[in-house]
């Protein structure tokens, strides 16, 4: 079993600066992710100056000003800091990942040598975007919020018509709302998708709390994206919805003990560590009175207690009609060399 891939997700939770940038760098490294991911775009490329926030921008972002560019606009990195990003990423320990979200954006990426793009939910129906990614031969994983099923098989093939194998893709279950209901999760859908698309298949959780991630992984998924935060109440579009540094770290540390949990062969026997208990736990036929020589054993002469280091209580009807070779205390263990 590959290990799962952990990306911690600071989005645009650096609030366009670089100093906050490297911190959220600092927490993903001490909560043990793989990746930390941010977002590049520039926002003339991805929205007009007219397209209104969604709900949720509106409640987390208050400038006074409803449109998605003038928000975008403060949260974009800038050419210096993503190389700044990258090079700190490489001292401190973990691996750099962003997501582009248009043609110019993707093409930078790779320049910077970037060894894995993500689609978010947003690109699924852009053609012309999916068939640059595919062109660059690297693995990608495609986030699918909002999207049915045929829309993530149609936007596989596109990719796999521009030579994209489907071994490098890796498809994330995702709900597209911040925070996720927990009734709208529909986490069963991922096994859909794995089962019916015949691909790998991960989850982006935008869910309050860190249950589904966990429970993502122990249904199979091979990539967990968690959006997080250094404060939920820092101003912006994404706080609200990401987990904090300790939740982070408690996140992290609870996937790898599911890991730890799956890697058993699937044969149900006794695992090295519980053998010792065997004999402690499970019990054996004792006398449960005193037993005179050469009495016959009836049921009522036994009782099972522990230890189990005598005849298995499964046995006691091969026990009972027995002839007791010699006087026997009650509570004594009953061994076969005490029977004729």
């Amino acid at each position: 079993m590959k290990q799962v891939i952990i990306i911690a997700e600071a989005g645009v939770n650096h609030n366009g600066s670089i100093e906050l940038a490297k911190k959220l760098v600092d927490s993903a490294v001490s909560a043990g992710a793989d990746y930390v991911k941010f977002q590049t775009f520039k926002a003339e490329k991805l929205v007009s100056k007219y397209a209104i926030k969604a709900e949720y921008q509106l409640t987390n972002f208050k400038d006074n000003d409803s449109t998605q560019f003038s928000m975008l606009k403060k949260l974009e990195l800038s050419d210096q800091m993503h190389v700044e990003l990258i090079s700190y990423c490489k001292k401190v320990g973990v691996k750099f990942m962003s997501t582009g979200f248009d043609e110019e954006s993707i093409n930078y990426l790779d320049e910077l040598g970037l060894n894995i793009f993500k689609i978010p939910s947003g690109e699924i129906t852009n053609k012309p975007y999916l068939q640059l990614i595919a062109k660059k031969g690297k693995p990608v994983l495609l986030s699918s919020g909002m999207a049915y099923l045929y829309e993530i098989e149609d936007a596989i093939k596109v990719m796999i018509d521009e030579g994209l194998s489907i071994d490098d893709i890796t498809v994330l279950h995702c709900n597209t709302e911040y925070p996720t209901p927990m009734q709208d999760v529909n986490l069963k859908a991922m096994l859909r998708i794995r089962d019916t698309l015949k691909v790998k298949v991960g989850y982006s959780d935008h869910t309050k709390g860190i249950e589904i991630s966990i429970a993502a992984v122990a249904l199979g998924a091979q990539v967990i994206e968690k959006h997080f935060t250094l404060d939920r109440t820092l101003p912006g579009p994404d706080h609200k919805a990401s987990l904090e540094p300790n939740e982070l770290k408690l996140l992290i540390s609870a996937i790898r003990n599911v890991e730890k949990a799956l890697m058993g062969s699937g044969n149900k026997e006794p695992s090295q560590s519980e053998m010792k208990n065997r004999i402690i736990v499970r019990k054996s036929i004792h006398t449960s009175k005193f037993i005179t020589k050469g009495k016959l054993l009836t049921k009522e002469d036994l009782i099972a207690l522990r230890p189990g280091i005598g005849i298995s209580p499964m046995e006691i009807n091969k026990v009972i009609g027995k002839i007791s070779r010699t006087e026997l205390a009650k509570g004594s263990i009953i061994n076969w060399e005490d029977l004729l």
